[in-house]
């Protein structure tokens, strides 16, 4: 088994708060990040697969199509966007970087998947302190 991983970058506004609560509880719950004028992040995403080598290429998967699927699916599609309001994927959810690190995993996943590899992991680095990671 062997792991490679592709690095990508996107910018995208959000806010976390809860419309059923008030403003005072989505301040004592998420602080700052509860700004309603929203706030944005620079992201990093590392999507890793995992799989084995095709003795053909010598590639678990070709980059450049990694590079592809994750632009056509994620980055393309959430980049200088507005989490919250913008991405039908996130349609729904609380715009976490947990969250959002698993809902691009699960989109992902029908995307990378074949005889050689399969998606491993999702890690997205919301701030240089501040990263979730996801193994599905």
């Amino acid at each position: 088994m062997i792991y490679i991983t592709r690095k990508e970058k996107f910018n995208a506004a959000h806010k976390l708060f809860r419309e059923e609560w008030s403003d005072e509880k989505n301040l004592e719950t998420f602080g700052k990040c509860s700004n309603p004028n929203w706030h944005g992040h620079n992201y990093e995403l590392f999507v890793t697969v995992k799989g084995e080598i095709n003795p053909e290429t010598g590639f678990v998967i070709d980059l450049k199509e990694l590079k592809r699927i994750i632009r056509l699916h994620v980055t393309d599609v959430i980049d200088h966007r507005n989490i919250n309001l913008d991405v039908a994927f996130m349609k729904g959810k609380m715009a976490s970087t947990e969250v959002l690190a698993v809902t691009i995993f699960e989109v992902l996943k029908t995307h990378v998947n074949d005889q050689f590899a399969t998606l491993h992991s999702v890690k997205l680095y919301e701030t240089e302190n501040n990263f979730v990671e996801y193994f599905g």
